[in-house]
Protein backbone atom coordinates (compact mmCIF):
# COMPACT_ATOMS: atom_id res chain seq x y z
CA UNK A 1 0.00 0.00 0.00
CA UNK A 2 1.89 3.10 -1.27
CA UNK A 3 0.80 6.49 0.31
CA UNK A 4 0.77 8.12 -3.28
CA UNK A 5 -2.17 5.81 -4.36
CA UNK A 6 -6.20 6.09 -3.65
CA UNK A 7 -6.46 3.50 -1.60
CA UNK A 8 -4.32 4.39 0.79
CA UNK A 9 -5.86 7.60 1.63
CA UNK A 10 -9.06 5.32 1.92
CA UNK A 11 -7.18 3.59 4.23
CA UNK A 12 -6.37 6.77 6.23
CA UNK A 13 -9.62 7.94 6.58
CA UNK A 14 -10.82 4.95 8.07
CA UNK A 15 -8.18 4.23 10.19
CA UNK A 16 -8.69 8.01 11.81
CA UNK A 17 -12.33 7.55 11.77
CA UNK A 18 -12.26 4.44 14.02
CA UNK A 19 -9.09 5.61 16.01
CA UNK A 20 -11.03 9.06 16.78
CA UNK A 21 -14.48 7.96 17.07
CA UNK A 22 -14.83 4.41 18.24
CA UNK A 23 -11.56 3.24 19.99
CA UNK A 24 -11.22 5.91 22.31
CA UNK A 25 -9.04 4.11 25.67
CA UNK A 26 -6.00 3.36 25.95
CA UNK A 27 -5.57 -0.12 25.49
CA UNK A 28 -7.93 -0.98 22.53
CA UNK A 29 -5.96 1.89 20.69
CA UNK A 30 -2.79 0.39 20.73
CA UNK A 31 -3.98 -2.64 19.73
CA UNK A 32 -6.05 -1.08 16.86
CA UNK A 33 -2.71 1.02 15.75
CA UNK A 34 -1.02 -2.54 15.72
CA UNK A 35 -3.64 -4.41 13.46
CA UNK A 36 -3.87 -1.74 11.16
CA UNK A 37 -0.10 -1.34 10.73
CA UNK A 38 0.39 -5.15 10.12
CA UNK A 39 -2.46 -4.94 7.91
CA UNK A 40 -0.60 -2.14 5.94
CA UNK A 41 2.53 -3.87 6.28
CA UNK A 42 0.67 -7.09 5.11
CA UNK A 43 -0.58 -5.63 1.89
CA UNK A 44 3.16 -6.29 0.57
CA UNK A 45 3.53 -9.49 1.94
CA UNK A 46 1.68 -10.84 4.84
CA UNK A 47 4.18 -13.69 5.20
CA UNK A 48 6.76 -11.38 6.72
CA UNK A 49 4.64 -10.06 9.26
CA UNK A 50 5.70 -13.04 11.66
CA UNK A 51 9.45 -11.63 11.32
CA UNK A 52 8.41 -7.87 11.84
CA UNK A 53 6.54 -9.42 14.82
CA UNK A 54 9.24 -11.83 16.32
CA UNK A 55 11.86 -9.36 16.04
CA UNK A 56 9.98 -6.89 18.33
CA UNK A 57 9.09 -9.94 20.91
CA UNK A 58 13.10 -11.11 21.41
CA UNK A 59 14.33 -7.50 21.92
CA UNK A 60 11.43 -6.27 24.10
CA UNK A 61 12.72 -9.69 26.47
CA UNK A 62 15.97 -9.21 25.79
CA UNK A 63 16.04 -5.15 27.02
CA UNK A 64 14.12 -6.37 30.19
CA UNK A 65 16.53 -9.17 30.54
CA UNK A 66 19.07 -6.47 30.50
CA UNK A 67 17.52 -3.97 32.70
CA UNK A 68 16.57 -7.07 35.23
CA UNK A 69 20.63 -7.99 35.53
CA UNK A 70 23.38 -6.35 37.47
CA UNK A 71 25.66 -8.87 36.01
CA UNK A 72 27.27 -6.81 33.45
CA UNK A 73 28.66 -10.26 31.50
CA UNK A 74 24.92 -11.61 31.36
CA UNK A 75 24.53 -7.23 29.96
CA UNK A 76 26.66 -8.27 27.14
CA UNK A 77 25.31 -11.97 26.10
CA UNK A 78 21.84 -10.30 26.01
CA UNK A 79 23.26 -7.57 23.72
CA UNK A 80 25.25 -9.95 21.70
CA UNK A 81 21.79 -11.63 21.21
CA UNK A 82 20.42 -9.05 19.87
CA UNK A 83 22.81 -7.27 17.82
CA UNK A 84 23.27 -11.18 16.15
CA UNK A 85 19.60 -11.53 15.71
CA UNK A 86 18.79 -8.33 13.75
CA UNK A 87 21.97 -8.27 11.77
CA UNK A 88 21.50 -11.51 11.36
CA UNK A 89 18.24 -11.34 9.63
CA UNK A 90 19.72 -8.19 7.75
CA UNK A 91 22.41 -10.74 6.53
CA UNK A 92 20.10 -13.25 5.35
CA UNK A 93 17.67 -11.92 3.50
CA UNK A 94 19.72 -9.07 2.00
CA UNK A 95 23.18 -9.85 1.90
CA UNK A 96 23.45 -13.55 1.40
CA UNK A 97 23.24 -13.34 -2.24
CA UNK A 98 25.61 -10.91 -2.42
CA UNK A 99 28.56 -12.23 -0.39
CA UNK A 100 27.85 -15.82 -2.30
CA UNK A 101 28.13 -13.83 -5.68
CA UNK A 102 30.98 -11.81 -4.21
CA UNK A 103 32.66 -14.98 -3.55
CA UNK A 104 31.93 -16.51 -7.22
CA UNK A 105 33.09 -13.48 -8.50
CA UNK A 106 36.91 -13.60 -6.98
CA UNK A 107 37.14 -17.04 -7.36
CA UNK A 108 36.77 -16.82 -11.33
CA UNK A 109 38.84 -13.46 -11.11
CA UNK A 110 41.71 -16.27 -9.65
CA UNK A 111 40.83 -18.86 -12.49
CA UNK A 112 37.95 -21.14 -11.03
CA UNK A 113 34.25 -21.26 -11.83
CA UNK A 114 32.21 -22.08 -9.36
CA UNK A 115 28.53 -22.02 -9.44
CA UNK A 116 27.64 -21.05 -5.86
CA UNK A 117 23.87 -20.89 -6.39
CA UNK A 118 21.97 -18.33 -4.42
CA UNK A 119 19.00 -17.94 -1.51
CA UNK A 120 17.20 -16.31 -3.81
CA UNK A 121 14.98 -14.59 -0.70
CA UNK A 122 12.07 -11.78 -0.98
CA UNK A 123 13.88 -8.80 0.62
CA UNK A 124 11.06 -7.86 3.30
CA UNK A 125 10.22 -3.91 2.89
CA UNK A 126 10.92 -2.14 5.48
CA UNK A 127 13.12 -4.45 7.24
CA UNK A 128 16.53 -2.07 7.15
CA UNK A 129 14.46 0.68 9.15
CA UNK A 130 12.95 -1.94 11.95
CA UNK A 131 15.97 -3.43 12.65
CA UNK A 132 17.84 -0.45 13.28
CA UNK A 133 15.29 1.09 15.46
CA UNK A 134 14.62 -2.47 17.50
CA UNK A 135 18.61 -2.68 17.80
CA UNK A 136 18.80 0.97 19.34
CA UNK A 137 16.23 0.12 21.85
CA UNK A 138 18.35 -2.76 23.15
CA UNK A 139 21.39 -0.41 22.95
CA UNK A 140 19.97 2.10 24.76
CA UNK A 141 18.91 0.07 27.70
CA UNK A 142 22.39 -1.38 28.00
CA UNK A 143 24.27 1.92 28.48
CA UNK A 144 21.49 2.96 30.73
CA UNK A 145 20.35 6.24 28.39
CA UNK A 146 16.95 4.35 29.15
CA UNK A 147 14.84 1.79 31.51
CA UNK A 148 13.33 -0.93 30.02
CA UNK A 149 9.28 -0.28 29.37
CA UNK A 150 7.34 -2.39 30.26
CA UNK A 151 4.58 -3.13 27.74
CA UNK A 152 4.97 -5.76 25.06
CA UNK A 153 2.19 -4.43 22.75
CA UNK A 154 3.36 -1.33 23.08
CA UNK A 155 6.78 -1.77 22.10
CA UNK A 156 5.48 -3.98 19.10
CA UNK A 157 3.06 -1.14 17.89
CA UNK A 158 6.03 1.19 18.16
CA UNK A 159 7.76 -0.90 15.94
CA UNK A 160 5.04 -1.29 13.39
CA UNK A 161 4.05 1.61 13.65
CA UNK A 162 2.42 2.54 9.59
CA UNK A 163 3.32 5.88 8.94
CA UNK A 164 7.64 5.71 9.25
CA UNK A 165 7.43 1.48 8.87
CA UNK A 166 8.63 0.96 5.52
CA UNK A 167 11.15 3.91 4.57
CA UNK A 168 11.75 5.43 8.50
CA UNK A 169 12.61 8.14 9.62
CA UNK A 170 14.11 5.65 12.45
CA UNK A 171 12.85 6.56 15.37
CA UNK A 172 14.40 6.20 18.82
CA UNK A 173 12.90 3.90 21.21
CA UNK A 174 13.64 6.79 24.00
CA UNK A 175 11.29 9.25 22.14
CA UNK A 176 8.34 7.16 20.70
CA UNK A 177 7.63 4.48 23.29
CA UNK A 178 6.52 7.60 25.71
CA UNK A 179 4.25 8.37 23.44
CA UNK A 180 3.01 5.44 22.95
CA UNK A 181 2.46 4.92 26.55
CA UNK A 182 0.42 8.64 26.62
CA UNK A 183 -1.09 8.60 22.96
CA UNK A 184 -1.18 12.24 22.62
CA UNK A 185 -4.02 13.98 21.42
CA UNK A 186 -3.30 15.57 18.20
CA UNK A 187 -3.96 19.74 18.72
CA UNK A 188 -5.13 21.74 15.69
CA UNK A 189 -2.06 23.26 15.05
CA UNK A 190 -0.64 19.92 14.64
CA UNK A 191 -3.85 18.70 12.62
CA UNK A 192 -2.92 21.84 10.12
CA UNK A 193 0.85 20.90 9.60
CA UNK A 194 0.11 17.27 9.28
CA UNK A 195 -2.10 17.80 6.12
CA UNK A 196 0.41 20.52 5.03
CA UNK A 197 3.40 17.59 4.97
CA UNK A 198 1.59 15.28 3.94
CA UNK A 199 0.25 17.34 0.89
CA UNK A 200 4.23 18.64 0.34
CA UNK A 201 5.27 15.31 0.26
CA UNK A 202 3.09 14.13 -2.53
CA UNK A 203 3.89 16.91 -4.37
CA UNK A 204 7.30 16.24 -3.88
CA UNK A 205 6.88 12.33 -4.97
CA UNK A 206 5.31 13.66 -7.95
CA UNK A 207 8.07 15.92 -9.17
CA UNK A 208 10.78 12.88 -8.66
CA UNK A 209 8.89 10.47 -10.73
CA UNK A 210 8.72 13.25 -13.32
CA UNK A 211 12.63 12.91 -13.04
CA UNK A 212 12.61 9.84 -13.19
CA UNK A 213 12.63 9.61 -16.96
CA UNK A 214 15.90 11.96 -17.69
CA UNK A 215 17.92 10.26 -14.99
CA UNK A 216 17.31 6.96 -16.85
CA UNK A 217 18.08 8.46 -19.61
CA UNK A 218 21.18 8.87 -18.66
CA UNK A 219 21.84 5.81 -16.60
CA UNK A 220 20.47 3.32 -18.43
CA UNK A 221 20.32 4.66 -21.93
CA UNK A 222 23.96 4.23 -22.88
CA UNK A 223 26.15 7.41 -23.98
CA UNK A 224 24.48 10.49 -24.34
CA UNK A 225 25.61 14.16 -24.88
CA UNK A 226 27.92 16.12 -22.50
CA UNK A 227 24.66 17.98 -21.21
CA UNK A 228 22.45 15.48 -20.93
CA UNK A 229 24.62 13.67 -18.93
CA UNK A 230 24.74 16.66 -16.29
CA UNK A 231 20.71 16.88 -16.68
CA UNK A 232 20.38 12.75 -16.00
CA UNK A 233 22.88 12.98 -13.09
CA UNK A 234 20.95 16.22 -11.91
CA UNK A 235 17.78 14.37 -12.33
CA UNK A 236 18.46 11.88 -10.10
CA UNK A 237 19.55 13.86 -7.36
CA UNK A 238 16.14 15.46 -7.58
CA UNK A 239 14.38 12.19 -8.05
CA UNK A 240 15.68 10.66 -4.68
CA UNK A 241 15.34 13.57 -2.53
CA UNK A 242 11.85 14.47 -3.65
CA UNK A 243 11.44 10.76 -3.61
CA UNK A 244 12.79 10.48 0.02
CA UNK A 245 12.12 13.10 1.55
CA UNK A 246 8.47 13.51 0.18
CA UNK A 247 8.05 9.92 1.83
CA UNK A 248 9.21 11.70 5.01
CA UNK A 249 7.07 14.49 5.09
CA UNK A 250 3.88 12.14 4.12
CA UNK A 251 5.23 9.94 7.21
CA UNK A 252 5.59 12.65 10.00
CA UNK A 253 2.13 14.70 8.28
CA UNK A 254 0.38 11.41 9.19
CA UNK A 255 1.70 10.82 12.42
CA UNK A 256 0.51 14.23 13.28
CA UNK A 257 -2.61 13.37 12.74
CA UNK A 258 -2.62 10.55 15.52
CA UNK A 259 -0.88 13.02 18.06
CA UNK A 260 2.41 11.50 17.32
CA UNK A 261 5.44 13.79 17.03
CA UNK A 262 8.20 11.89 14.24
CA UNK A 263 11.55 14.16 14.25
CA UNK A 264 12.75 15.79 11.05
CA UNK A 265 14.40 14.05 8.48
CA UNK A 266 15.43 16.32 6.23
CA UNK A 267 16.57 20.09 6.24
CA UNK A 268 17.64 21.27 3.02
CA UNK A 269 20.68 19.18 2.16
CA UNK A 270 21.38 20.38 -0.85
CA UNK A 271 22.22 23.62 0.03
CA UNK A 272 24.85 22.54 2.38
CA UNK A 273 28.33 24.02 2.83
CA UNK A 274 30.62 20.60 3.69
CA UNK A 275 30.32 16.95 2.85
CA UNK A 276 30.09 17.31 6.67
CA UNK A 277 27.25 19.51 6.91
CA UNK A 278 25.41 17.59 4.14
CA UNK A 279 25.23 14.34 6.66
CA UNK A 280 23.70 16.57 9.25
CA UNK A 281 20.98 17.66 6.55
CA UNK A 282 20.20 14.36 4.98
CA UNK A 283 18.63 11.19 5.87
CA UNK A 284 18.72 12.34 9.67
CA UNK A 285 17.45 9.98 11.35
CA UNK A 286 19.88 7.60 9.70
CA UNK A 287 22.83 9.90 10.10
CA UNK A 288 22.59 10.38 13.74
CA UNK A 289 21.82 6.59 14.19
CA UNK A 290 24.73 5.77 12.58
CA UNK A 291 27.33 8.59 15.03
CA UNK A 292 25.18 7.43 18.03
CA UNK A 293 25.64 4.15 18.31
CA UNK A 294 28.52 3.01 15.32
CA UNK A 295 31.07 5.90 15.03
CA UNK A 296 30.76 6.80 18.87
CA UNK A 297 30.94 2.80 19.51
CA UNK A 298 33.91 2.79 17.37
CA UNK A 299 35.97 5.67 19.58
CA UNK A 300 34.51 8.35 17.76
CA UNK A 301 37.09 11.46 17.33
CA UNK A 302 40.12 9.09 19.04
CA UNK A 303 40.30 7.90 15.93
CA UNK A 304 38.56 9.87 13.32
CA UNK A 305 40.13 8.48 10.25
CA UNK A 306 39.23 4.85 10.56
CA UNK A 307 36.12 5.24 12.75
CA UNK A 308 34.47 7.58 9.33
CA UNK A 309 35.57 5.21 7.02
CA UNK A 310 34.17 2.28 8.49
CA UNK A 311 30.66 4.41 9.69
CA UNK A 312 30.04 5.29 5.90
CA UNK A 313 31.71 2.38 4.42
CA UNK A 314 28.98 0.22 6.44
CA UNK A 315 26.41 3.13 6.17
CA UNK A 316 26.66 2.49 2.35
CA UNK A 317 26.50 -1.09 2.30
CA UNK A 318 23.24 -0.37 4.47
CA UNK A 319 21.78 1.24 1.24
CA UNK A 320 21.81 -1.62 -0.84
CA UNK A 321 23.51 -4.67 -1.92
CA UNK A 322 25.59 -3.83 -4.20
CA UNK A 323 29.27 -2.44 -4.59
CA UNK A 324 28.44 0.70 -6.20
CA UNK A 325 26.66 1.24 -2.62
CA UNK A 326 29.94 0.16 -0.68
CA UNK A 327 32.17 2.50 -3.69
CA UNK A 328 29.66 5.47 -2.73
CA UNK A 329 30.10 5.22 1.55
CA UNK A 330 33.90 5.16 0.75
CA UNK A 331 33.46 8.04 -1.35
CA UNK A 332 31.59 10.05 1.18
CA UNK A 333 34.20 8.74 3.44
CA UNK A 334 36.77 10.44 1.91
CA UNK A 335 35.56 13.41 1.31
CA UNK A 336 34.45 13.55 5.13
CA UNK A 337 37.74 12.72 6.50
CA UNK A 338 38.99 15.53 4.16
CA UNK A 339 36.70 18.35 5.34
CA UNK A 340 37.85 17.58 8.70
CA UNK A 341 41.72 17.68 7.75
CA UNK A 342 41.51 20.93 5.66
CA UNK A 343 39.48 22.49 8.27
CA UNK A 344 42.06 22.02 10.94
CA UNK A 345 45.31 22.82 8.54
CA UNK A 346 46.71 26.21 8.67
CA UNK A 347 46.07 26.95 5.45
CA UNK A 348 42.35 26.26 5.05
CA UNK A 349 41.09 26.61 8.27
CA UNK A 350 40.10 30.27 7.58
CA UNK A 351 38.06 29.24 4.49
CA UNK A 352 36.21 26.54 6.21
CA UNK A 353 35.17 29.26 8.93
CA UNK A 354 34.54 32.16 6.42
CA UNK A 355 30.90 33.38 6.72
CA UNK A 356 31.82 35.72 3.68
CA UNK A 357 28.96 35.59 0.52
CA UNK A 358 31.93 34.21 -1.90
CA UNK A 359 33.39 31.72 0.41
CA UNK A 360 30.08 30.36 1.05
CA UNK A 361 29.41 29.68 -2.71
CA UNK A 362 32.54 28.07 -3.37
CA UNK A 363 31.86 25.90 -0.55
CA UNK A 364 28.56 25.34 -1.87
CA UNK A 365 29.78 24.91 -5.47
CA UNK A 366 32.00 22.09 -4.21
CA UNK A 367 29.78 20.56 -1.62
CA UNK A 368 27.44 19.90 -3.97
CA UNK A 369 29.34 18.90 -7.15
CA UNK A 370 30.88 16.16 -4.74
CA UNK A 371 27.44 15.24 -3.45
CA UNK A 372 26.43 14.50 -7.39
CA UNK A 373 29.61 12.65 -7.93
CA UNK A 374 28.34 10.35 -4.90
CA UNK A 375 24.69 9.95 -6.60
CA UNK A 376 26.34 8.84 -9.94
CA UNK A 377 28.02 5.63 -7.42
CA UNK A 378 24.43 5.67 -5.11
CA UNK A 379 22.19 4.76 -9.34
CA UNK A 380 24.69 3.63 -11.41
CA UNK A 381 24.43 0.08 -12.56
CA UNK A 382 27.98 -1.11 -11.38
CA UNK A 383 31.29 0.64 -11.00
CA UNK A 384 31.85 0.37 -14.75
CA UNK A 385 28.66 2.26 -15.20
CA UNK A 386 29.60 5.02 -12.98
CA UNK A 387 32.80 5.14 -14.15
CA UNK A 388 31.19 5.73 -17.57
CA UNK A 389 29.08 8.06 -16.59
CA UNK A 390 31.51 10.63 -14.49
CA UNK A 391 33.94 10.03 -17.54
CA UNK A 392 31.35 11.50 -19.62
CA UNK A 393 30.67 14.20 -16.80
CA UNK A 394 33.63 15.35 -17.56
CA UNK A 395 34.12 15.08 -21.44
CA UNK A 396 36.23 12.00 -21.35
CA UNK A 397 34.37 9.71 -22.77
CA UNK A 398 35.65 10.18 -26.13
CA UNK A 399 33.34 11.56 -28.67
CA UNK A 400 29.73 11.75 -27.29
CA UNK A 401 26.28 12.19 -29.53
CA UNK A 402 25.22 15.40 -29.86
CA UNK A 403 22.45 17.06 -27.81
CA UNK A 404 19.10 16.60 -28.63
CA UNK A 405 17.05 20.07 -29.62
CA UNK A 406 15.23 20.46 -26.16
CA UNK A 407 18.36 19.36 -24.11
CA UNK A 408 18.65 22.75 -22.80
CA UNK A 409 15.08 23.61 -21.72
CA UNK A 410 14.79 19.58 -20.38
CA UNK A 411 18.27 21.06 -18.25
CA UNK A 412 16.52 24.16 -17.29
CA UNK A 413 13.43 22.20 -16.41
CA UNK A 414 15.64 19.86 -14.05
CA UNK A 415 17.55 22.74 -12.53
CA UNK A 416 14.25 24.69 -11.44
CA UNK A 417 12.82 21.34 -10.17
CA UNK A 418 15.03 20.74 -7.94
CA UNK A 419 15.69 24.43 -7.20
CA UNK A 420 11.81 24.75 -6.35
CA UNK A 421 11.88 21.44 -3.93
CA UNK A 422 14.25 22.87 -1.43
CA UNK A 423 12.25 26.46 -2.01
CA UNK A 424 9.28 24.73 -0.54
CA UNK A 425 10.84 23.26 2.21
CA UNK A 426 12.17 26.20 3.21
CA UNK A 427 8.74 27.81 3.43
CA UNK A 428 7.79 25.03 5.64
CA UNK A 429 10.58 24.86 7.39
CA UNK A 430 10.52 29.12 8.00
CA UNK A 431 7.03 30.21 7.07
CA UNK A 432 4.74 27.59 8.22
CA UNK A 433 2.71 29.45 10.96
CA UNK A 434 2.28 32.38 8.27
CA UNK A 435 0.84 30.64 5.60
CA UNK A 436 -1.30 28.75 8.29
CA UNK A 437 -3.01 31.78 10.14
CA UNK A 438 -3.95 32.85 6.26
CA UNK A 439 -6.35 30.03 6.15
CA UNK A 440 -8.67 31.57 3.75
CA UNK A 441 -5.26 30.89 1.28
CA UNK A 442 -4.25 27.61 3.12
CA UNK A 443 -6.59 25.36 2.12
CA UNK A 444 -7.30 26.46 -1.03
CA UNK A 445 -3.81 25.87 -1.29
CA UNK A 446 -3.32 22.31 -0.34
CA UNK A 447 -6.67 21.27 -2.59
CA UNK A 448 -4.70 22.98 -5.79
CA UNK A 449 -1.88 20.51 -5.18
CA UNK A 450 -3.40 17.53 -4.52
CA UNK A 451 -5.29 18.04 -7.52
CA UNK A 452 -2.13 19.12 -9.50
CA UNK A 453 -0.30 15.67 -8.19
CA UNK A 454 -3.52 13.48 -9.00
CA UNK A 455 -3.60 14.63 -12.71
CA UNK A 456 0.09 14.68 -13.20
CA UNK A 457 1.73 12.18 -10.51
CA UNK A 458 1.86 8.38 -10.99
CA UNK A 459 0.32 6.68 -8.47
CA UNK A 460 1.87 3.13 -9.33
CA UNK A 461 5.22 4.20 -8.80
CA UNK A 462 6.98 2.64 -5.25
CA UNK A 463 9.06 4.80 -3.75
CA UNK A 464 12.95 4.35 -3.69
CA UNK A 465 13.92 3.92 -0.84
CA UNK A 466 11.25 0.89 0.04
CA UNK A 467 14.13 -2.01 -1.77
CA UNK A 468 16.35 -1.00 1.06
Amino acid sequence: MLFNTPIFFVFLVVFLLFYGFVFLRHTPRIYFILVSSLVFYGTWNYRFIPLLVGSAVIDYFLAQAIGNTSDQKRKKLYLSLSVLMNLGILALFKYADFAIQSVADLLATLGYQADLGSLSWVLPVGISFYTFQSLSYTIDVYRGDMKPRKGLAEFTTALAFFPQLVAGPILRARHILPQFHKLPVPTWDMVRNGFLLITIGLFKKTIADLLAAPAAMAFDGGAVSLLETWTGVLAFAGQIYGDFSGYSDMAIGIAMLIGFKIPLNFRLPYFALSPVQFWQRWHISLSTWLRDYLYISLGGKFNRIRNVMITMLLGGLWHGAAWTFVAWGAFHGLIIIATHQLGNSAVFAGFAQSQQFFNRLVKWVMTFYLVLIGWVLFRATGLDNAWDIISQMHGLAGTLPDASSKALLIFALTAVALLFMHLIDYVVLNKTQQWMARWWLFWPLLILIQAFCLLIGEPSNAFIYFQF
